[in-house]
């Protein structure tokens, strides 16, 4: 593990907020997958797959994607029961890999530059080990490797729905008690530690995602199954076999960044150092004042040091 090289910020594209890039339904499998492109500025650009956390969206990435254009061709996923997807049949970590190396082979593009924030990073680790063919460079922003104390998760208050038969319909009730403006105010603030950097847009935007998942009957659901099967990962990590996420991140080949938040309240902020210590070829970013998802609070920090790993590895 060394320290995160940092691109000259002068050097990022100059600062803009673009609109959600565009995106397209697209029949995998007998299931349709929504993805956004972000079509590359540059002609040397190199294929980029991003996939989003637990209740997130291909949303997360626009800002990233966008910094990144002159050098990633990128397309970012809304996995199955999330944003614009159609619901799946399961919903944990191994699944959800298999359908992001499906995706990446249907692509037809080769092996991509891999980001993965929160599930999405669990999800990510996974691909790069067993797939390390398909994954050039792995970043990873607040991912989601096992923790067993919850009490350093705000998430951790939904461990007793795991305990409720169908725990989902639960879920569902809650979610038609707030109203979608609470509940957008109530995501942002789990995720981000300084509301003041994000901008009007972006708060507009975060809200019209909250009111497509109110639409979707299936999304409490997909949530709670979702966090059912990231728990039980975690719970495997910490016994014998070859399904441990810990394992399977050393066994990771690609250079890897790790980037973490140190406000972050959804993910043990010890997290992203020891995922950094475990994977061989990594580099580690910790961000002061920052939470759980920072390519959304502080895109060209993060831009910058993604830009210093594909400089570094060529």
């Amino acid at each position: 593990m060394k320290p995160a090289t940092l691109w000259p910020d002068q050097l990022l594209p100059a600062h803009s907020v673009p609109p959600p890039w565009p995106g397209r339904k697209v029949r995998l499998d007998g299931l349709v997958t929504y993805v956004r492109e972000t079509p590359a500025t540059g002609p040397d650009a190199e294929p980029a797959l991003y996939v989003h956390g637990l209740g997130g969206s291909s949303q997360n990435w626009t800002d990233l994607a966008g910094l990144l254009a002159d050098r990633l061709d990128g397309q970012a996923i809304d996995l199955p029961g999330f944003g614009r997807s159609e619901p799946g049949q399961r919903y944990t970590v191994p699944v959800f890999a298999q359908r992001v190396i499906r995706w990446i082979e249907h692509s037809g593009r080769g092996a991509v530059h891999l980001f993965g924030n929160s599930l999405g990073g669990a999800i990510s680790v996974r691909v790069a080990a067993l797939r390390p063919d398909l994954v050039r460079t792995l970043t990873l922003v607040s991912p989601a490797l096992p923790f067993l104390d919850f009490r350093r998760s705000l998430q951790g208050r939904m461990l007793p729905l795991l305990a409720i038969p169908q725990g989902e319909r639960l879920a569902a009730w809650r979610l038609a008690q707030v109203a979608p403006e609470v509940m957008a105010k109530e995501v942002m603030e789990a995720c981000v530690a300084d509301l003041s950097r994000i901008c009007d847009q972006r708060r507009r935007e975060a809200l019209e995602e909250i009111q497509v998942r109110y639409q979707a009957e299936h999304h409490a659901a997909a949530y709670v199954r979702t966090f059912r099967g990231l728990v039980s990962s975690f719970l495997r990590s910490y016994l014998p076999g070859s399904g441990s996420l810990w394992r399977m991140a050393g066994a990771v080949q690609a250079p890897t960044l790790v980037v973490g938040g140190r406000q972050d309240r959804l993910v043990d902020v010890r997290v992203a150092p020891q995922t950094a210590r475990v994977i061989p070829d990594s580099r580690l970013l910790m961000l002061d004042g920052v939470g759980h998802v920072a390519q959304l609070e502080v895109p060209r920090l993060v831009a910058r040091a993604v830009v210093g790993l594909l400089t570094e590895t060529g």
